[in-house]
């Protein structure tokens, strides 16, 4: 606080207390719709090319469908559009903001002595988890041991984890749950086809999106449908022995003990 001011800014979070978006994200929803363009976007709030990318998943992935839509010719040669729901989330975003702001103009001229840890809203975690899904818990198989839990990510999209028992009754894991679906980057393995053919559990296949190669790993990122994104650190060796590049079809897929769930 400063010359009786409060600075307030706000983070919408999803169920779970996941970040959704806080201004900077808003900025660079608003930058696409005005510029039509990823590109253009990232340039025109001061994002990294790359940043700006980042957020534009971590958004679709925890929507119940995308607030960003990218049009045929891939990262560099296509464009992009916001959605109706991406338009509702920034009129949510204003709304709420204006309200805040209307709130911390009453706190600044009541005082704040003795409320300095109250102010304190800036709550929230980061982790270090590359994919994280907003899901819902459609089944849960239990065996003596271990438990088969199916998350709906999207229509006609699922994943599958195996927790504990003790785990499920923790984390109160019922049909209609919302859950948060975590999956390390370095766990999501990259298939050839004939390999994608014995795989069980969690498969999906997509294409390619970006790879960013370094000496050893490369990144890769593959647009597995519905608007959600995976993003899988493999050896470089293996990326250039399947011969990945952006616009490739791609089988993605990790074990279902790979997978983390957070509840709130």
């Amino acid at each position: 606080m400063t010359d009786g001011k409060i600075d307030v800014q706000l983070a919408l979070r999803s169920n779970e207390g996941r970040l959704l978006v806080a201004r900077e994200r808003i900025r660079l929803l608003e930058a696409v719709a005005e510029h039509r363009s990823i590109t253009k976007a990232a340039k025109a709030t001061g994002f990294s090319y790359k940043t700006a990318w980042e957020a534009v998943d971590a958004i679709n992935n925890l929507l119940p469908s995308p607030a960003f839509l990218t049009k045929a010719g891939g990262r560099v040669g296509g464009g992009a559009e916001v959605t109706e729901e991406g338009r509702r989330l920034i009129a949510t975003f204003h709304r709420l903001e204006e309200r805040l702001g209307r709130i911390s103009t009453v706190i600044a001229e009541t005082g704040v002595e003795g409320l300095e840890d109250a102010l304190l809203w800036t709550i929230g975690r980061k982790i270090s988890a590359r994919n994280v899904f907003q899901t819902e818990v459609v089944e849960v198989k239990r065996w003596p041991v271990d438990v088969e839990v199916t998350l709906k990510v999207s229509e006609g999209s699922a994943i599958r984890a195996i927790v504990t028992n003790a785990s499920v009754e923790d984390l109160d894991l019922v049909p209609g749950r919302r859950v948060l679906a975590l999956v390390k980057a370095s766990f999501v393995h990259l298939l050839a086809a004939e390999e994608a053919a014995k795989w069980r559990r969690n498969l999906f296949p997509g294409h390619v999106l970006s790879r960013l190669d370094a000496e050893v790993n490369s990144e890769i990122r593959v647009d597995i449908g519905g608007g959600k994104t995976l993003v899988a650190v493999i050896p470089r060796a293996d990326a250039e022995d399947l011969g990945l590049a952006e616009g490739d079809e791609a089988f993605a897929a990790f074990d279902p003990d790979h997978v983390i769930l957070a509840v709130d």
